[in-house]
């Protein structure tokens, strides 16, 4: 793109993130629909306002090759919103790419093997949390997110925040790991984690801002899974 039209397209592309955190969206669909219009502004190397409806119609043609049908749904709620609310024009071929309807069984892991990659865990945080995801049927950023406010030990439930859709909810919480959290806790004091990021010292430990790091716990489990020769592909992620 020319300078006249580069600077055009900030314009536009600075008005579509202000419209998304308007609208409160989460950061995760910030990120994808401010993604879905760099990538087709780059791929023709325009603004994304001059593109005609054959090379809309053949942008997503060649993305539905390259890319998954998530990325292609993703994309084409990104631009929708983008000629909806900067562009202020109607979307007239939203229904030209559809995704496939897939219904899919996630894994799940037996008793058995629960309690099998919970025994070759040496890294306590770790332990607690392989038991507290699978105990109480938690996805992988629920546990990572759990406050020490969440826990209502008088009850035996934890309330999780914004999971799923963005709503609240209260789980059960089993005896076994309520006893394994409050253990945790009370090595490291953390005011506000249960799984602070931090290693070292107490003190580091006790200071630390955020929860454990996504990537890492990833890596953590898989390794986990592996030594216990376990090859169920979701539940590096739950």
């Amino acid at each position: 793109m020319h300078e006249a039209e580069t600077i055009r397209f900030n314009e536009l592309y600075q008005r579509h993130l202000r419209y998304l955190k308007l609208q409160g969206k989460s950061q995760k669909t910030i990120e994808a629909y401010a993604r879905a219009v760099r990538r087709i502004s780059e791929g023709f190397d325009c603004c994304p306002d001059k593109l005609t409806l054959e090379q809309r119609e053949q942008y997503f043609a060649d993305l539905v090759k390259s890319h998954s049908w998530s990325t292609v749904k993703i994309d084409r709620n990104g631009l929708q919103f983008f000629w909806k609310h900067v562009l202020k024009q109607d979307w007239q071929w939203v229904d030209i790419v559809k995704a496939p309807k897939v219904r899919s069984l996630p894994d799940i892991l037996t008793v058995a093997e629960v309690e099998q990659i919970i025994g070759v865990t040496r890294n306590l945080r770790y332990r607690v949390f392989l038991l507290a995801t699978y105990s109480m049927g938690l996805r992988l950023s629920e546990t990572l997110a759990l406050q020490v406010s969440d826990i209502d030990g008088k009850r035996k439930l934890v309330h999780i925040r914004r999971g799923k859709g963005h709503k609240d909810r209260f789980v059960p919480l089993p005896d076994l790991t309520y006893q394994a959290l409050r253990a945790l806790w009370c090595k490291h004091h953390n005011p506000c984690w249960l799984f602070p990021n931090a290693v070292g010292s107490p003190e580091r430990i006790r200071n630390a801002t955020t929860h454990m790091d996504r990537g890492g716990t990833q890596a953590a489990m898989k390794t986990v899974l592996k030594q216990c020769g376990i090859k169920k592909k979701s539940l590096s992620t739950p």
